[in-house]
């Protein structure tokens, strides 16, 4: 077989992987299991697909079809090979606005194409929650819907046309037909034809008709994904007088896969929604009280209506990104219920959201009913499409376990199947999370086991098999939206019954009979419970790591990644996490990625040291540690502190590299280069002697180097003290401790200055302590016993200094913000609370300006009031900390200055990750994709702005032009100086 992968490889435009490494990365998706495939294929055109069906065919393994690897019923889990379209199969093919449809491959990403579709005023209507990753294939095989199914239903409803391949690699078109061309379609030798001829036997049968129509779900139930949708194809012509025309596409839709490979999907669009819409947030003391409002809310014609229990709501509390979209949340609710009206004016909002409420009081249901707009509303949502990674904070082994994760009932059932579902966790000792999509009578329920142990495994079984029967009770649908896959697949003949099970196997075997495509989903699924991505009576974690991971260790902070694929999001979708992803759209270069590679050599190595493993450097590579997942990956993985912690243990093996040596040393080199700055630039600059430095150093020949100033910071400030007179200043209260980090010491000194006279013209006193480098280049290579070292030497020296009202304040955010992240999980024991107490009045010094200006300590009169327009980059720390919008307050403080924040990601830069030679090609293409091209596109007459200095870096060498800190600005525009 090796040999036979390696031909198949030679003959495919695209790629085709058979290590280990990549084998593992697409072991998983976003569910509970785990199988290693036999390879992964990353075909880049339909003769690709051709190549690997006819391989499949002949060497008796099987395909199975992915895009973004969300699946949370193991749809794209198996062992044969992974076929990933999401990387090539992107394309936009046809757009008709006359009769609003649009041609798509696969791979594209559903928020992507709304984007493109926003100019023309049309859209498509499905949004799952992880719409900024989630891709029309994906879609299509789960016919996926979303929280506004409501009005818009499942992608079902709204493919028109699909083109794909069959298991004997034909070329067809699945369209809707009328009674003549069904008919003819019957006719002839071909595959195609017998999949006509089979499926018009089949629901042409009456017994089959009135078996199907008996036990399929009820069809008041928009959510239904059970097997394959005979029950929907049979409300079709010819089967159904009077009924739409047949449409092979019905079928497709939710098949997972299982039966085609698609490679064009044709979709019906929307015009865009109402141009007002709010959000009734309503706050409930019972959840018994929030699924009774549900159905009042409904009568009023809500676009959506979605359900977010306390444990969502706890799970915040450790997310910075969703802790801030919280921000309407009053009191403790034991759930809430957001409803979305949408409607032609702000004002007709308002009136139904009051006819709303006022029923609701008149019932007793409901405490607090906030009404949102505008910005508000996108938190919201953002908040809500966090729930299912905001699961994965639940400390230690204990998780909420997709189970019995999307079943459906009819809307007016809810709350009964609701009292009877927690009855029968109750029974058990279990309780589940709530939420999502009440409105459509589906809500994700999550029961909190732990898979790693014997009960929780039992308990796995044991809880799928009740709620089947339960659900079954209702006539519901076991699956509302996220299929069946290898979860639900063993439940699905007790769903339907027999007899119309075995039409579904008949299905399969018609369109399928070498069983190549996705085998174990549907039909034939294995066990629920075996190939578990963890393993009861799995060994514990005992390394001893050098970071602190509060209340779990560093294994169960892996394990935090449910693979819910938020690192996936390309830059159009906004935000900073993954930058490589975004560059390269690999698989390997995701938090997700990085995440799955730890997470199995440590559950698995037999080494002493587990971090030994030379296959976690290469994936960790391309980690820019921008800090982007530490916010905005709602499990909080916090990869950029995993790959220092791995960093260090493995150089523990294998020995510091030179140039990682260097670069935890900057401190001590730029020390030295300052006794003869000139000789130190020309070293770093000059043309023979620059490029000799950089190939022996491991530079980038391309990059410019950093200067030394002629002077340090420290050195300006001890003769500024002497030099001026500072009578009023001194006998200031307002009294500010400066860390000289050693970045703004030897090369921003001029930014250094300028900051510190902008604060002493502030009226501040301001002084430098004694301390040391922040660490945060030891921290970036992984020398933390050296960064320990630094941390507990700071905190020591400064926490006497420092206070709420005398706080320590900083200007290059990956200095200052070591304080508030690293240095209270480097410190020992014995520091801990002091770092803590430290962290809380450490503060960039944008962050201290706004918090002066909102105090009316700073003055607009102290300010020019020429106009001018600044275009502002944020670092990629301080993003991570929601600190950006502090800047923008300080650099709109000025009357006439307007502000821009360029919607970007990382700058690529990263510290020295630019700098080094094989990822400099990496660095500039991701700062091509948003920066540099808003870098460029401004006039000579706008003030660029960047916090960071490796920002600022880049974006002289990317663009030739200078960038500012914001403290140059503001002292540029002071007129007391």
């Amino acid at each position: 077989m090796e040999e036979k992968l390696k031909a198949l490889a030679g003959s495919l435009q695209g790629e085709l992987y058979t290590d280990d490494t990549t084998r593992l990365l697409y072991a998983t998706d976003a569910s509970a299991y785990s199988e290693m495939p036999l390879a992964v294929a990353v075909p880049r055109s339909v003769a690709d697909l051709k190549l690997l069906i006819e391989f499949a065919g002949e060497e008796g393994t099987s395909l199975i079809p992915r895009t973004a690897g969300t699946s949370l019923a193991g749809q794209v889990v198996g062992s044969g090979i992974v076929v990933d379209v999401s990387k090539y199969f992107n394309q936009f093919i046809a757009l008709n606005t006359t009769e609003r449809w649009v041609k798509v491959q696969p791979g594209v990403v559903r928020d992507e194409l709304n984007k493109y579709l926003r100019n023309y005023g049309l859209f498509f209507g499905p949004e799952t929650s992880t719409a900024n990753r989630a891709m029309i294939g994906g879609m299509v095989g789960n016919n996926s819907c979303g929280s506004n199914s409501i009005l818009y239903k499942s992608t079902r409803e709204h493919t028109l046309e699909i083109k794909a391949l069959l298991s004997d690699a034909s070329e067809v078109t699945f369209k809707a037909l009328n009674f003549e061309e069904f008919i003819a379609k019957c006719e002839g030798t071909s595959l195609e034809a017998r999949l006509y001829r089979s499926i018009r036997s089949q629901l042409g049968n009456y017994e089959n008709q009135q078996e199907i129509r008996k036990e399929f779900p009820r069809s008041d139930i928009e959510r239904r994904n059970t097997g394959y949708a005979i029950d929907i194809l049979l409300d079709t012509a010819p089967f159904t007088a009077g009924a739409e025309d047949f449409n092979f596409c019905k079928l497709i839709a939710g098949s997972e896969g299982t039966l085609a490979f698609i490679t064009e999907v044709k979709l019906n669009l929307e015009p865009l929604p109402p141009a007002h819409s709010g959000l009734l947030c309503v706050h409930f003391n019972t959840l018994e009280a929030a699924l009774q409002a549900n159905l009042v809310a409904l009568k009023y014609q809500p676009n959506a209506v979605e359900l977010i229990d306390h444990y969502i709501l706890e799970c915040t509390r450790d997310n910075m990104e969703q802790r801030a979209n919280s921000f309407f949340v009053q009191g403790e609710p034991a759930a809430l219920l957001v409803i979305e009206y949408a409607r032609a004016s702000r004002a007709e909002v308002m009136e139904v959201a009051a006819r709303v409420e006022a029923e609701l009081r008149n019932l007793g249901l409901g405490y607090y009913f906030p009404l949102l707009f505008g910005q508000d509303i996108k938190k919201v949502w953002s908040l809500r499409k966090a729930g299912l990674g905001l699961l994965g904070n639940l400390p230690g082994d204990e998780k909420a376990v997709p189970v019995i994760e999307d079943t459906a009932v009819a809307v007016q059932d809810l709350p009964a199947y609701i009292r009877d579902f927690n009855a029968i966790l109750s029974k058990h000792g279990l309780y589940a999370v709530h939420y999502a999509h009440a409105g459509s009578g589906e809500l994700h329920l999550r029961p909190i086991l732990n898979l790693k142990t014997e009960q929780g495994t039992r308990m796995f079984r044991l809880i799928a098999e009740e709620i089947a029967l339960l659900v079954k009770k209702y006539k519901g649908s076991l699956s509302g939206e996220h299929g069946d896959g290898r979860l639900r697949g063993e439940f699905i003949a007790q769903m339907v019954g027999e007899k119309n099970y075995a039409l579904l196997k008949a299905i399969k075997s018609t369109w399928d009979p070498r069983n190549i495509f996705n085998p174990g989903k549907i039909i034939d699924s294995p066990p629920m419970d075996t190939m578990l991505r963890y393993t009861a009576g799995q060994k514990g974690f005992d390394f001893k790591t050098v970071f602190r991971y509060e209340g779990q260790n560093m294994l169960q902070h892996i394990e935090q990644c449910n693979g819910s694929g938020d690192c996936r999001k390309s830059h159009l979708a906004g935000g900073t996490m993954c930058p490589s992803y975004m560059a390269t759209h690999d698989e390997k270069d995701t938090t997700r990625a990085r995440a799955n590679i730890l997470r199995n050599f440590l559950t698995h190595s037999e080494q002493v040291n587990k971090f030994d493993h030379r296959e976690i450097k290469e994936i960790l590579d391309l980690c820019l540690s921008c800090k982007g997942c530490k916010s905005e990956c709602p499990s909080n993985v916090d990869m950029a502190k995993l790959k220092a912690e791995f960093l260090q243990h493995y150089q523990d093996a294998n020995g510091i590299p030179f140039r990682s040596r260097l670069i935890a040393n900057f401190s001590r080199i730029a020390a030295l280069g300052a006794m003869a700055p000139r000789l130190y630039n020309w070293m770093m600059t000059g043309r023979g002697v620059s490029h000799a430095v950089k190939k022996i150093s491991g530079f980038a020949a391309g990059r410019s180097m950093p200067e030394i100033q002629h002077t340090t910071l420290r050195s300006w400030f001890l003769k500024h003290q002497r030099d001026t007179w500072k009578g009023e200043v001194l006998q200031s209260t307002k009294k500010v401790y400066f860390f000289c980090d050693e970045f703004t010491n030897y090369q921003d000194t001029e930014i250094g200055i300028k900051a510190i006279l902008l604060l002493e013209a502030l009226g501040y006193e301001v002084i430098l302590p004694k301390h040391l480098e922040s660490g945060r280049a030891s921290i970036s290579k992984g020398l933390l016993r050296r960064a320990r070292k630094i941390a507990q030497h700071n905190v020591w020296c400064l926490d006497p200094l420092i206070n709420e009202a005398s706080p320590l304040i900083g200007i290059e955010p990956s200095a200052i913000l070591t304080f508030r992240d690293e240095y209270p999980d480097l410190v020992n024991d014995d520091q801990l609370d002091v770092a803590r107490k430290l962290a809380a009045n450490v503060l960039l010094i944008d962050e201290f300006l706004a918090r002066e200006i909102q105090r009316g300590n700073i003055k607009q009169s102290d300010f020019s009031t020429e106009a001018r327009t600044v275009v502002l980059h944020g670092h990629c720390q301080q993003k991570a900390f929601n600190a950006l919008s502090a800047t923008e307050q300080v650099l709109s403080f000025p009357v006439n200055y307007k502000v821009e924040t360029i919607p970007s990601g990382c700058c690529g830069m990263a510290g020295s990750f630019g700098y080094e030679k094989e990822h400099y090609s990496l660095s500039m293409q991701i700062a091509e994709l948003v920066l540099f091209p808003e870098i460029r596109k401004q006039t000579d007459q706008v003030i660029i702005a960047a916090t960071g200095t490796s920002c600022r870096h880049q974006i002289k060498d990317g663009t030739g032009k200078r960038a500012l800190h914001p403290v140059e600005i503001l002292y540029n525009c002071l007129l007391l100086k």
